[in-house]
């Protein structure tokens, strides 16, 4: 039997209806990304590409790309995205340890990435610009339009996506057909999405909202997406008039806020606005209602186990609250220190169990085995409550984890980079509340006595190191850090102390 997570979407598929449009109104149909996708696959066969095997991608958002992921689901081989604010020296960690087969990146980024791929062991760098330029549509132009989709178990890989933790280095959590197959089918149903769907798609591909969030649901549905290189408030205007939906994270809500044009006019005929990747504000919530008319569906989720709950469509949708655990998802309130479960109203630590839950994380079995409970329950590390109706609400984090614009960022890999300079005695990085963020990156840095460093200069020696997403919005000094009785740095001190500083 045929399960690929990319027969399931094909199938139901009208090859004339529109999959694609772009602002400078290029139009793909689902007939022509199917095709298109057999020559990319056929490009990564001939390649030596088998089931089983890692793809890396590093390009800038265009069709193509959204293409590549097709064509590699069609392969079998597990679609690798990577942030394109990655540096080479940041690239290295994740090939060396997905170990890929093929590596694609932007053309303007080759010598870099090709002689750090041939380190690595890879097999092929290829090149994908977003003006369907590069060496892989060079390929595929000549490749052919048929193609035989591989048959998969359901629990083959089709992505590994990597995300950050509180220790250690970035872990690769590995997502299966299955698993991106039954979290679209529940989102498309419950989110009531059509083939007369138009989504304004201006998230970023390398991340799960974007990527399978946003993409599969399209293609589940066989609605139509119109496909914006990045959010602008410009082009959003533009483009709102032919959308009928819309999927951001809390920073797009709060720029459209202060956008002149924005009224209930504007948006009258809009279906659904949904955030997530990062906590909306009860009060963003309330002044979009106050200003569209709409109120905003906000859903939880991670990477590990795609979307977990949702603000009902129908239903009350509750300021601050992520709603209910989706069909087939269970949810449920620990203990934090004894793992017992606690009823309603109680704080914990969320777990979930389902079939959207990843497989594990790539190549460490002993982290996997101490993120699950033994019946099955995924420990996600955020703390949250379920109130006497079901909305769930998430509390806090028991991780440093900064969630900033939507991007997760791990403190650890800034205060290295801080740590290693001349004058730094030490440093700790925390994420502080920002209303277009909704967390700054912030360091707090002690310096060495008799040292002298601006905050210009230490911004200026992580320019290169660190993706710009990750770069600390302030550098703040002080004369110690706050510690508890085992020595370790109470962030949440630090957290309080200076919680009104971007206000």
């Amino acid at each position: 039997m045929l399960y690929n997570l990319f027969s399931q979407i094909s199938s139901g598929a009208d090859a004339d209806a529109v999959f694609i449009r772009t602002a400078d109104g290029r139009a793909i149909s689902y007939g022509e990304a199917f095709a298109l996708s057999a020559q990319y696959a056929n490009v990564l066969r001939d390649k030596g590409t088998v089931i089983g095997d890692r793809v890396a991608v590093q390009v800038e958002k265009s069709p193509e790309a959204l293409i590549l992921y097709l064509a590699c689901l069609r392969v079998g081989a597990a679609f690798l995205p990577l942030n394109t604010a990655y540096t080479i020296a940041e690239l290295e960690y994740f090939i060396g340890d997905a170990t890929p087969h093929i590596v694609v990146c932007a053309p303007e980024k080759y010598d870099g990435i090709a002689a750090l791929a041939e380190q690595s062991g890879v097999a092929a760098t290829l090149t994908l610009g977003t003006k369907n330029d590069g060496t892989l549509p060079q390929m595929a132009a000549g490749a052919g339009t048929a193609y035989q989709t591989a048959a998969v178990e359901p629990s083959d890989l089709a992505a590994i996506l990597y995300t950050s933790g509180t220790t250690g280095r970035s872990k690769g959590a590995m997502l299966t057909h299955a698993n991106l197959s039954s979290n679209a089918r529940t989102l498309v149903e419950y989110w009531r999405f059509t083939s007369a769907d138009v989504l304004l798609h201006a998230l970023p591909i390398f991340h799960t909202h974007g990527l399978f969030v946003a993409t599969n649901v399209v293609l589940f549905a066989g609605a139509s997406m119109i496909l914006l290189p990045k959010f602008d408030a410009a082009a959003i205007r533009r483009e709102l008039p032919n959308a009928t939906t819309l999927m951001g994270v809390p920073t797009f809500y709060t720029r459209l806020l202060k956008e002149d044009w924005l009224d209930r006019e504007t948006t009258n005929h809009m279906r659904l606005f949904v955030s997530g990747s990062a906590p909306l504000l009860a009060e963003t919530h309330k002044q979009w209602t106050s200003l569209t008319g709409h109120h905003i569906l906000e859903r939880y989720g991670m990477t590990e186990t795609n979307m977990i709950t949702s603000n009902p469509y129908d239903e009350e949708r509750i300021p601050g609250s992520v709603g209910f655990p989706l069909p087939g998802v269970n949810v449920r309130i620990a203990d934090t220190e004894t793992g017992s479960i606690l009823g309603p109203n109680k704080i914990g630590m969320i777990e979930v169990k389902g079939a959207n839950v990843f497989k594990g994380y790539w190549r460490m079995p002993e982290k996997t085995r101490t993120e699950f409970r033994e019946d099955g329950y995924f420990i996600t590390g955020d703390i949250g409550v379920i109130d006497d109706q079901g909305y769930v609400a998430i509390v806090g984090r028991s991780k440093d984890l900064v969630i900033t614009g939507g991007y997760n960022v791990y403190p650890k890999e800034i205060e290295v980079e801080i740590d290693g300079l001349e004058g730094v005695e030490e440093s700790a990085v925390v994420g502080l509340p920002h209303s277009d963020f909704g967390e700054a990156v912030t360091a707090i840095v002690i310096l060495k006595p008799g040292a002298q460093l601006a905050e210009e200069t230490i911004l200026k020696s992580l320019e290169g190191k660190l993706a710009k997403y990750k770069l600390p919005k302030r550098i703040l000094f002080d004369q110690s850090l706050p510690r508890n009785t085992m020595g370790k740095v109470i962030k949440s001190d630090i957290r309080k102390k200076f919680a009104d500083l971007y206000e």
